[in-house]
């Protein structure tokens, strides 16, 4: 909870507390953004620290980062730092069954592109940047098991120690926020109560990841300032380059029917359902058949919940909030806004009134309507 300190003067100051549950894009960015503010911050994630492994795994290796999620990290004075490590796609390179190339360009000014970034670089960079606040602590390994939704306290498991008692941990923090992903915890608690909206629906697509490595030269072995996609009617494929000068495709099929996941079983078949959609990228993949093989096929969920914020000190942000599946392309770039108008709206509204308690509420009101209002605008 909020601490006091004596001050030369006399005065006190208060140091209010926040708990992220979740260490991912959103909730790193939030414990930079509100440890510049003063808060004391914790971040609980359920994972190991994955700088240990040097990479996050089990998601797409790369996003598309756009404008609205650049002017997020400038916020906490880290978008410098991201964008030299970024690809910028200038447009779409639209590949047809005949091999013919169509670019279409995002804009005419050649300075706005989408950029393409690492998510586990990026998720790496946020995290380190966090961790070297004096005022932001973050812990791994720590599965959240219960909310209490009126103190605000939450509950985790300790999964990196063995003693069943050691392993329990609270934590009573001022605001409380759920960064936890799609399928999150702190949403779910919060689902347990009166007039709170919720839906999830599945696509009927799946989608499962290949590579196009770098060229014999060691170059790119296509254009690398361009989102490629090859468009196929009730399916397509889309490429995007990564700084190793590799290109990560991923494939969005039906799991069932007439060209779907079901029906391509064996390497041979991968091969010649390729050759037929997508020729011109076959002689560029020297690992297809390892590829096809040996990677998962993924679901994608579309998460819809309201409200954002509740109980007058708990939050939803990014996925936790409104998750949607990477073919909208939006996902980060919604996530990090968020991050930045939660900061915002709470800034504003402490400048203004310099105490806590039901005003986190009223901030987080005009959090979530004008978050809301926004997000429906980018998906249109």
């Amino acid at each position: 909870m909020s601490t006091s300190s004596a001050t030369t003067d006399g005065s006190t100051t208060t140091t209010r507390s926040v708990a992220i549950v979740g260490a991912g894009l959103a909730g790193s960015l939030l414990a930079c953004l509100l440890a510049k503010r003063g808060f004391a911050v914790t971040v609980y994630e359920r994972r190991p620290d994955p700088r240990a492994r040097g990479f996050i795994g089990g998601r797409s290796i790369n996003l598309a980062l756009s404008t609205r999620g650049i002017s997020a990290l400038r916020c906490a004075g880290l978008a410098d730092r991201v964008l030299a490590d970024v690809i910028p796609m200038r447009g779409r390179m639209m590949h047809a069954t005949t091999g013919d190339l169509t670019f279409q360009a995002y804009s005419k000014n050649p300075d706005e592109n989408i950029n393409s970034v690492s998510r586990g670089g990026l998720n790496l960079t946020l995290l380190d940047a966090a961790d070297a606040m004096d005022n932001v602590t973050l812990r791994f390994s720590m599965r959240c098991t219960d909310i209490d939704l009126d103190t605000g306290r939450a509950t985790f498991h300790d999964e990196s120690v063995d003693d069943p008692a050691a392993a329990v941990v609270h934590t009573d923090a001022d605001l409380l926020i759920g960064a936890d992903g799609a399928f999150s915890a702190v949403r779910s608690a919060l689902q347990r109560t009166d007039r709170v909206d919720y839906a999830q629906s599945y696509l009927a697509h799946g989608y499962k990841e290949l590579t196009i490595p770098p060229a014999a030269n060691g170059e790119f072995a296509m254009d690398p300032h361009a989102l490629h996609i090859w468009p196929r009617g009730g399916s397509m494929m889309i490429a995007l380059p990564n700084q190793n000068r590799s290109f990560t495709c991923t494939l969005f099929w039906p799991f069932e029917g007439d060209g779907g996941f079901d029906k391509v079983r064996s390497t041979s078949e991968a091969r010649a359902h390729m050759m037929f959609h997508y020729g011109d990228a076959v002689p560029l993949m020297p690992t297809l058949d390892e590829d096809f093989l040996q990677n998962p096929v993924s679901s994608l969920v579309t998460v819809r919940c309201w409200p954002w914020v509740s109980h007058e000190r708990i939050a939803l942000i990014g996925d936790a909030a409104h998750g949607v599946h990477p073919i909208a392309g939006q996902g980060l770039n919604l996530g990090l806004r968020d991050v930045a108008a939660l900061a915002e709206v709470i800034r504003i509204w402490l400048t203004r009134h310099r105490r806590w308690g039901s005003p986190v509420y009223l901030a987080g009101e005009s959090y979530g309507t004008t978050r809301a209002a926004a997000m429906a605008d980018t998906l249109q």
